[in-house]
């Protein structure tokens, strides 16, 4: 996996790149456009390297009908019936055309999750770079299919997934020619308590598959997305709102321009620190190792004596022979005289005899 590449709009993604940031708006424009392109403008300014929307109206996503199948009986959107919910939140198709031409101008990757043929269709028409395919879907063979043919990356949320559920997903869109695939751990939660998050499924994640494996993160602060970065996060998405005051569908669970500019930075140094697997010292490191301990002489000697233990010592700094060696100089002659404080090198002994 340490070479895999997964790109996006001419953006590597993976190991040997710094993680790549998706700032979900989802229904945080509240059904304005003008608010929809503010929050990609400041998603831009907070260093984030691509925007998502969501593609559906409510009618490709449920029913309009009063049977109780179609409601919602617990968690943040109690009481609302399915077609309420996508009617308050979805993105209105007439839109998508200005929204990716904005987020061209403003200089930002812009891509959608698509939830049926007409929204793929749609996207086909706007050029997308990307799709995004959420945890509902997984399951959704023929969607993935779809998808799949139009040969782009596909990022494959697996929220509530199990692991053949997962393997039957890629494996459909793998058989249409496409090897684009990065999936998304996700805990399928609105918010999700930090508890829940179960990062080390990163690491499993990508064992299985041999794939690229990002984060999509519900929780309320930024620490399970920084922290996935050194389990082998090579993404992350996060829902994103630009007004605190917010009520709407995923607002509860959004962060604020400043928070994703903490993430972006934050993501970028985690993997930095990450540096190389290799044991290998930097250069900071070997200016400090003066102050290791090696052996001193701690008396005057003259040329000739035979070194006693309490002749020598193991102290700070380190420029003389390691410490390892002072039962190896314990009994050596002399080869020259030396003083108290001086180093104990190898050319003070006679070492022939």
């Amino acid at each position: 996996m340490e070479n895999c590449l997964f790109t996006i709009n001419g953006r590597d993604i993976g190991p040997s790149e710094k993680p790549y940031i998706i700032a979900e708006i989802s229904a945080n424009h509240g059904g304005s456009i003008i608010k929809a392109k503010a929050a990609i403008q400041h998603a831009k300014i907070a260093g984030a390297d691509a925007v998502k929307i969501q593609t559906y109206t409510p009618d490709t996503m449920t029913l309009d009908c009063q049977n109780p199948d179609f409601f919602i009986n617990d968690g943040l959107w109690k009481g609302k019936s399915l077609y309420q919910l996508y009617a308050e939140a979805h993105t209105p198709f007439e839109w998508h055309s200005e929204l990716f031409l904005f987020a061209k101008e403003v200089g930002i990757t812009l891509f959608s999750s698509a939830f049926d043929e007409t929204a793929v269709d749609l996207l086909e028409e706007l050029k997308t770079p990307a799709y995004k395919l959420a945890s509902f879907e997984l399951t959704d063979l023929p969607l993935l299919e779809y998808v799949a043919k139009c040969q782009k990356p596909m990022l494959l949320s697996t929220g509530m997934g199990s692991l053949d559920e997962i393997h039957e997903a890629v494996n459909i869109i793998k058989r249409t020619g496409n090897e684009q695939i990065l999936i998304f751990h996700c805990i399928s939660s609105y918010p999700a308590p930090i508890d829940s998050c179960n990062l080390r499924s990163i690491k499993k994640l990508a064992d299985e598959f041999d794939l690229p494996i990002g984060l999509s993160d519900h929780t309320l602060q930024n620490i399970a997305a920084i922290s996935s970065i050194s389990l082998g996060s090579v993404a992350i998405e996060k829902h994103f709102k630009i007004d605190e005051d917010d009520d709407g569908p995923d607002s509860s669970f959004s962060i604020m321009p400043e928070q994703l500019k903490t993430l972006v930075d934050d993501c970028e140094q985690a993997w930095r620190a990450l540096g190389t697997s290799e044991l290998k010292r930097s250069d900071l490191e070997n200016a400090n190792k003066k102050f290791r301990r090696s052996l001193y002489f701690s008396k005057n000697i003259k040329k000739g004596a035979i070194i006693k233990h309490q002749d020598v010592v193991i102290i700070r700094p380190g420029y003389g022979i390691a410490p390892k060696f002072k039962e190896v100089v314990i009994g050596k002659e002399l080869s020259r005289s030396v003083k108290r404080g001086d180093r104990v090198q190898w050319d003070c002994f006679n070492l022939n005899e």
